[in-house]
């Protein structure tokens, strides 16, 4: 019985470490893409000034 428990308890702690690394990688794509598009309009500004030379 004691044994059961303990596996139940050691899946749910997988589970939820799981959970919460898929979390924090989405987070990270998402901090990582508003990165990408704040540099591809400084980059667009920055080809707009030169070119109105």
């Amino acid at each position: 019985m004691f044994k059961g428990k303990v596996i139940l308890a050691s899946i749910l702690f997988a589970m939820g470490s799981l959970l919460a690394s898929c979390g924090n990688t989405i987070e990270g794509m998402g901090q990582d893409t508003a990165n990408a598009i704040d540099a591809t309009q400084n980059a667009g500004q920055s080809v707009d000034r030169a070119a109105s030379y």
